[in-house]
């Protein structure tokens, strides 16, 4: 179920807002509602990995109980987080890894003349990492005692299944709203007007940009990979750029408007990402919730800034490349973590301060096409389409016998796109958005014309083909 399509928009959200409204005034009411909402959403998704995580979820909350009930430094606690982040991994990598890992291995063993192994057909679960990483936040916050373990199971239910930010994020650290599952917040007016337009202004961004640059990125990497010039290859992995940014920042825009209008607040998940002037600085700009997740469940643990600077590089890299394994079973995305975990490493060693020394624009610049390049990898079926994709980018000469048509809407929607990620960059631009704020009438223009925008997104949605959130895959 879509956060933009007609059954969410018209029948779900309408329908569960007026039941949440009716159940006020009982807190036991209201987090009902929430719980059978969310698993509702779900099932309607996956109802047999809904099954399994209800399961899982009752492992989980019975060994964060016992891991309260004994010191943290004993070895039981241990042994019984172990335990409990073993199941969740054992899930992921069964629905995730296991047709990787098989296919490879078959890979192998037919070069060696040995008898091919058959491939089992695993679907995989949307927001099956999310899900995963959630639950294990909650095992260790209990663990490392950053919070106590939840009032009851319908608490802890509602932190798993909560449906704003189930499918796609942003990963929520149980900590992090420990509090606001404790005591249900109670929504009022301010809170459904803010959550509202935030939640228009996710699918403006998905309907009208994402999805018009997804058709220009598919038609181009859809191409024959011999087929493919200069040109091609860049506006390809320009649409992909911004694609991304705008699928995936819409997403949490949606869940972070939803959970609003339910009165919690959810932490941003994106922050101007393609302004940065480092990758550094892009890492703690884009994806928030997975960069500090990686740093205080991976990085941290394996020593973080406390062990000599071989092993903190060397940390820092194996983290980035776990990241990119955590987005996709593929050697593009194996390779994806392996290119950023290098340049974050080029960065702790001299990259940062000779971009300190650039002008703002030219680091910006650089970094941005670090970015691309990276993408380049990210987007690519394959790594024989990537290398492809990379060699035609620096062969300025390079033609291709085949001609794709990008219509106009889509060049339309990429200078759209490359307005707004600019903006932010340019002098003045923090006092002239303060003091388009202050005033009155042009707060109200800007919220008529998201009005008006998200009528049209909502027709577009309703007239094409629907085109899922990118990181549903992940």
């Amino acid at each position: 179920m879509l956060f933009y399509e007609p059954l969410f928009l018209f029948i779900f959200l309408p329908n569960f807002y007026l039941l949440y409204l009716l159940a006020e005034r009982r807190y036991w009411l209201r987090g009902g509602v929430i719980l059978l909402g969310s698993i509702v959403f779900y099932e309607w998704s996956e109802p047999l990995f809904a099954a399994l995580v209800l399961l899982s979820c009752v492992a989980d909350f019975l060994i964060a109980r016992r891991i309260a009930q004994i010191p943290a430094s004993s070895r039981q606690a241990k042994l019984l987080l172990a335990l409990g982040i073993m199941i969740n991994v054992a899930m992921l990598v069964h629905f995730k890894y296991t047709r990787f890992l098989i296919q490879n291995l078959d890979s192998l063993l037919t070069g060696l003349s040995v008898q091919p192994l058959t491939v089992p057909s695993i679907a995989l679960p949307v927001g099956v990492s999310f899900v995963v990483f959630e639950k294990i936040t909650y095992l260790v916050d209990v663990h490392r005692r950053l919070s106590h373990p939840a009032r009851n199971f319908a608490t802890y239910l509602t932190y798993v299944f909560f449906f704003p930010k189930l499918l796609a994020g942003p990963i929520i650290k149980y900590h992090e709203i420990e509090t606001q599952l404790s005591n249900l917040p109670k929504a009022n007016f301010d809170d459904f007007s803010v959550g509202f337009q935030r939640f228009m202004l996710g699918v403006v961004k998905k309907t009208l940009i994402a999805d018009t640059l997804a058709s220009g990125a598919d038609m181009v990497f859809g191409n024959p990979a011999g087929a493919v010039s200069f040109a091609e290859a860049w506006w390809g992995v320009i649409f992909f750029t911004f694609q991304i940014y705008f699928d995936f920042s819409a997403y949490s825009d949606m869940a972070i408007g939803i959970a609003r209008m339910l009165g919690f607040r959810l932490l941003e998940n994106f922050n101007m990402p393609y302004i940065s002037c480092s990758i550094t600085e892009f890492w703690r700009r884009w994806h928030i919730s997975l960069s500090t997740w990686i740093r205080e469940y991976l990085y941290i643990p394996l020593g973080g800034n406390r062990v000599p600077p071989g092993r903190r590089y060397l940390n820092l890299w194996l983290c980035f490349f776990a990241s990119g394994l955590w987005h996709g079973a593929a050697w593009t995305y194996v390779v994806w973590g392996a290119y950023n975990g290098v340049f974050l490493v080029l960065d702790k060693l001299f990259l940062l301060r000779l971009l300190d020394r650039m002008p703002r624009w030219q680091a910006n610049a650089f970094t941005f096409l670090v970015t691309v390049v990276g993408w380049t990898v990210f987007r690519a079926g394959s790594l024989h389409q990537a290398g492809i994709f990379l060699s035609a980018m620096v062969r300025p000469r390079q033609t291709s016998s085949a001609q794709i048509f990008i219509t106009n809407d889509i060049f339309v929607a990429t200078a759209l796109a490359a307005v707004c990620c600019v903006l932010p960059r340019l002098p003045g631009f923090d006092r002239l958005r303060t003091l388009f704020l202050e005033r009155r009438r042009w707060n109200f223009a800007m919220e008529t014309a998201l009005a008006l925008l998200f009528v049209c997104a909502v027709g577009k949605a309703v007239a094409d083909p629907f085109k899922p959130f990118l990181y549903f895959r992940f």
